[in-house]
């Protein structure tokens, strides 16, 4: 038996007609009888107006009623060209300024390839973007309104810029001044809205007909995902998006073929010289930030290590070098190295050197170096290909003795054959007792750390290597993949965690801007459910109050994501450097009596965020402040995932 769908426009015609009808009885009523309802005789006027006419035919007429617009809208064109390149998902917040593109993703696209994601916030948008590629390796498209929906992602998109991940962010603008709709649409357009985003993103343009649309989306993938990767954006006309298809002559558009740009690699004499060192080291160490693009750049990665038997530090811009391995060591490594080689490192300089804020010279604080007077520096880096006029994030300059502007996941094969090469047959001995060194080193260093770990094991609140050691405990089994994780815990996951597998840790924001971790972890959640993995974060309070909303978009789209609260109950950075201050000044720190609070301090009232999460369709459970509790809390939230719904568990820490 067919079931008979109501005819809900019919409904709501009927409905509004009643209206008009009931509106067109009201003012016909003789006045006598509003003003003996009227206190003191006055009329009164009825508390809601009935539509006009024209305002019923606007809501009530039907498409075959309208005037139709000839030929094939410019964006479903657009649409072409978005498919063209596979794009699986399009996180965004709905609006006016691209709602031709909007219309034809649903009508004509299907919905699929991209499918739309409804956010809350366009720097949620961008973030989930962020989160994803770092687990998918592809780029995802955001759209943004005009300049005020750009201004809200702004932050993302420079997280992005500052963590080499590749973002397409398409802003809807009204670009003719002439032609602009009065109110909301003139003061969201702008002749120039990239300049907004221009600092911190690698490329953008402002296509003025189809074609160079086509041509402009091509590229902005291609440039996105050339090393050093990077957000694009692109300011989309709405004209041109609402207008019909049409060609230059007889020339209709055309969708340009996307062929990759391979990576540059570094020069082969540099590369010579580079292993020329390393192979005569005495005590050679690897430095990674983001070295290892894909999971092949940690295989890579090892096989260097393991032909030299040097140590390697794996900064945590990504997951570049195995935890469990032998050759893993700590920062203080550098101290005894004659060779240090640099891989896509954010900040060379910060490696071996250090700064001491100790209050003094105006704040300037005091600098030491951490090495030896004669250890020879080696770079490889795609930074010194992201340069901007007035822009630069390459934090302290620092001379080094071999420089490579290159991408360091594509140099690295031929680094290993040319290492292989330089190493003489009567070094070989000395570095296998350098390996057997390093085993020990190893094992010492893992017994310190597990010692430390276990300080305040039982304090309420809970210890932060407590919550990670009870976290990891309950996953072990899954495939596991820790999507975020700002290294607010003290670092502990990366300290005691067996981080093997590229996608176990996917690195910081970039640029540590507050709202990345939320939307990070769901759009990293969303590739991860695509690949049947199990999804964990480690979520600050903070960062979840600048980007709530994202809590509903994982319910809405049945993203699985466990999220674990790391609630200090406070912006502790923030609180810290106040507390800093006034030590050096011989002050007493005042937090929250008569002299006010410092930093930012989220108590008084305390935010229940369980309940937040269940508002938006989470399970969720809290607040957990035995740490006896946190076990059994978390095999329930487990299961729930495990189910394909999110779930959050709210967890009372201790600061750090």
């Amino acid at each position: 038996m067919t079931r008979k769908v109501p005819d809900t426009n019919a409904d709501r015609r009927k409905f509004l007609g009643g209206v008009v009808a009931a509106g067109a009885a009201a003012v016909a009523a003789p006045a006598a009888r509003a003003a003996d309802s009227a206190p003191g005789g006055a009329a009164k006027a009825p508390s809601v107006q009935p539509p006009s006419g024209h305002a019923i035919a606007a809501e009530t007429g039907t498409p075959a009623e309208m005037p139709r617009v000839p030929g094939k809208p410019g964006s479903d064109f657009m649409v072409d060209v978005i498919k063209s390149l596979n794009i699986k998902y399009l996180p965004a917040n709905c609006a006016s300024s691209y709602r031709a593109i909007h219309e034809s993703l649903n009508n004509y696209g299907g919905n699929k390839m991209p499918e739309f994601l409804t956010c809350m916030h366009e720097e949620s948008a961008v973030g989930m973007a962020h989160g994803y590629f770092k687990i998918a390796g592809k780029p995802l498209l955001t759209l943004c309104h005009g300049t005020v929906g750009l201004q809200h992602a702004s932050m993302g998109i420079y997280n992005a810029w500052c963590d080499r991940v590749p973002v397409i962010v398409v802003g809807g603008n009204d670009l003719d001044a002439a032609h602009r709709p009065p109110g909301v649409p003139t003061f969201h357009a702008a002749q120039d809205s990239n300049a907004m985003v221009r600092d911190f993103t690698k490329w953008d343009d402002t296509p003025v007909s189809l074609q160079h649309f086509a041509q402009s989306f091509v590229r902005a993938y291609k440039i996105a995902m050339t090393p050093p990767y990077g957000p694009v954006a692109i300011s989309l006309d709405a004209g041109l998006q609402q207008e019909p298809m049409k060609g230059h002559g007889d020339e209709m558009p055309y969708i340009p073929r996307y062929v990759p740009t391979a990576p540059p690699q570094g020069d082969a004499g540099a590369v010579k010289e580079a292993a020329r060192l390393l192979a005569a080291a005495q005590n050679p160490l690897i430095v990674v930030d983001r070295a290892a693009r894909t999971p092949n750049g940690v295989t890579l990665l090892v096989q260097l290590a393991e032909l030299l038997q040097a140590q390697v530090i794996d900064q945590g811009g990504r997951m570049n070098f195995p935890r469990t391995h032998y050759l893993s060591a700590p920062p203080t490594a550098v101290s005894n190295a004659d060779v240090i080689i640099g891989m896509e490192l954010s900040d060379f300089w910060a490696t071996v050197n250090s700064y001491t804020d100790n209050g003094e010279n105006g704040g300037i604080g005091k600098n030491s170096t951490r090495i030896k007077k004669d250890t020879k520096l080696i770079s490889i880096s795609s930074v010194d290909l992201n340069t901007k006029a007035n822009y630069q994030d390459f934090q302290r300059f620092q001379v080094v003795d071999v420089q490579m502007a290159a991408d360091a996941e594509a140099t690295l094969p031929a680094l290993i054959e040319a290492v292989r090469q330089a190493i003489p047959n009567d070094r070989k001995a000395a570095i296998e007792k350098r390996g057997e060194a390093a085993k020990k080193t190893y094992a010492e260093n893992n017994v310190r750390t597990r010692q430390a770990a276990a300080i305040a094991w039982n304090a309420s609140p809970i210890s932060t290597a407590r919550l990670c050691m009870e976290l990891y405990g309950q996953i072990k089994n899954l495939d596991w993949s820790l999507v975020a994780s700002e290294g607010n815990v003290s670092n502990w996951p990366n300290r005691l965690w067996p981080m093997e597998k590229h996608y176990h840790w996917l690195g910081r924001s970039g640029g540590y801007g507050v709202g990345y971790g939320a939307p990070a972890s769901v759009g990293a959640a969303l590739a991860n459910r695509d690949l049947g993995r199990f999804s964990v974060s480690i979520q600050s309070d903070g960062d979840l109050m600048y980007a709530p909303g994202v809590l509903w978009t994982a319910a809405k789209h049945k993203i699985p994501l466990l999220a674990v609260m790391h609630n200090n109950r406070g912006y502790h950075q923030e609180i810290m450097h106040v507390q800093r201050i006034a030590n050096f000044r011989n002050r007493v720190s005042n937090n929250g009596n008569d002299m006010g609070p410092i930093g930012t301090s989220i108590q008084n009232p305390d935010i229940e965020y369980h309940k937040l999460a269940e508002s938006m369709g989470w399970w969720a459970k809290g607040p957990i402040k035995d740490p006896a509790q946190l076990a059994p809390a978390l095999k329930e939230a487990i299961a729930v995932v495990k189910s394909g719904q999110p779930a959050l568990l709210n967890v009372w820490t201790q600061p750090r």
